[in-house]
């Protein structure tokens, strides 16, 4: 066993610290964090709310927003968050038109303003009502117009004094605009009209007979030669495969038309069949079960993170309704005599051993999906009544988002210090 290991989080720069450290690894375009912290008081002097925001613009295409209410994670939304989005455009697109650097006609979205924006909004009031399925979606409708003022008031007199940055912050959302009409006509391609046939479902695709979604599963494999392998296990009733040609694409490098040309990218999206962004349609979606199914070493991995972090950027309510899985293929199998036994890691293994001796013992070491066979593949992974599954939480998405910008970003110096903090923690690679 290894040494014990413990990790502090503390933001002791508060929530300024906090929006750093959601941008460690990418390129920021302001040269400090927007931040104000804005009290009301009513006639008495005695505080009745409090908004405090800090947020700032990094090089990439995703939006992060994090909402609080007495420091509660209002994880729906709310008033204050509505407030925070209505000012941010409104003021991008007043400071562009005034200096003419856009037409009346070319006012920018909501969505191409916040593109690659980070944020904390974080609000204290009195009697605060929370909504929403969750109860994490804040409902005082004052909160809308206090936020709005204070940020709109904050953010104009920050543009003003950057006028650099204020237009390269326009023009990034100008991009973010032409490549949102881009995204449009990408879409009309892939989005799904109706229930389809089988006929026009991608041509690897080895669909299910089950027209139900909440009875069907769709397994992303690595590589045709397990896929193949993975449809002939299979139970064809209610179990879909779907080969993937190797690593998807990096996402977090390539706007959401870019990402529609990729093949294997519009595959998933048009088996899935709910659409993707802002077009997802719960209602539509084909399987209530998305596994991913690789092997278990360090590619596999990678593609597991790259799959995840698409889902999580394009198709966050399959994460947060909790319709993905991940599928745990087992490392080794022991043969005694004519009896075979499986085991998933080597605590198991050795277990195994220190109990039933090692005597007249084969173990197989399984390096990948495609070493097993057909009968093996569904015995172990694919057989509902013995299959491992873990179903992936946000909070496994948003450290896979974390992990794949700290290994696969910008900055080598990330790269290395996360080596050397997790090689020791390294018991067996493959080479």
């Amino acid at each position: 066993m290894g040494k014990e290991r413990k990790d502090i989080f503390e933001f002791k720069g508060g929530i300024v610290e906090f929006v750093d450290y959601l941008n460690k690894g990418r390129e920021t375009l302001l040269s400090c964090p927007v931040y104000f912290n804005k009290f009301n008081r009513n006639a008495k002097g005695e505080i009745e709310n409090e908004v405090e925001v800090c947020f700032q613009f990094n090089d990439g295409y995703n939006e992060t927003i994090n909402a609080y209410a007495n420091n509660i994670n209002t994880e729906e939304g709310g008033t204050h968050l509505e407030g925070f989005k209505q000012a941010l455009t409104k003021v991008i697109n007043d400071y562009a038109l005034k200096n003419k650097i856009i037409k009346e006609t070319e006012k920018l979205s909501g969505e191409d303003c916040r593109e690659g924006i980070t944020a904390i909004i974080s609000v204290k009031l009195r009697n605060p009502q929370f909504e929403g399925q969750t109860k994490t979606k804040l409902g005082n409708s004052e909160m809308r117009n206090i936020v709005y003022k204070a940020m709109q008031e904050a953010f104009s007199d920050y543009l003003e004094e950057h006028p650099g940055e204020s237009k390269n912050l326009i023009l990034k959302s100008i991009n973010a605009q032409r490549a949102r009409e881009a995204a449009r006509s990408a879409r009309e391609m892939t989005r799904r009209k109706g229930v389809l046939e089988s006929t026009t479902l991608p041509g690897k695709l080895a669909d299910c007979s089950e027209k139900d979604a909440s009875l069907c599963e769709i397994y992303l494999v690595e590589g045709d030669s397990a896929g193949g392998t993975a449809k002939q296990g299979r139970d064809r009733r209610f179990q879909a495969i779907m080969p993937l040609r190797g690593k998807i694409l990096n996402v977090e490098k390539a706007r959401l038309n870019k990402i529609l040309e990729n093949a294997e990218i519009k595959n998933m999206i048009t088996a899935f069949g709910a659409g993707v962004s802002d077009e997802f349609n719960e209602e539509k979606l084909r399987y209530h079960k998305i596994i991913s199914m690789t092997d278990a070493d360090v590619d596999g991995s990678h593609i597991r993170i790259l799959l995840l972090t698409f889902l999580f950027r394009f198709m966050r309510p399959l994460i947060e309704k909790g319709y993905v899985y991940s599928a745990k293929p087992p490392l080794y199998k022991v043969t005694r005599g004519k009896e075979d036994k499986y085991f998933y890691s080597d605590d198991e293994l050795n277990n195994d051993l220190e109990t039933n001796g090692k005597k007249g013992v084969t173990i197989q070491r399984y390096k990948g999906l495609g070493e097993m066979n057909a009968d093996q593949l569904w015995e172990t992974t694919m057989n509902p009544e013995k299959r491992v599954l873990i179903q992936i939480t946000m909070a496994d998405a948003i450290e896979a988002d974390k992990m794949f910008n700290q290994l696969m970003g910008e900055d080598p110096e990330l790269r290395r210090q996360f080596i050397e903090e997790n090689a020791t923690l390294v018991k067996d690679l493959d080479v």
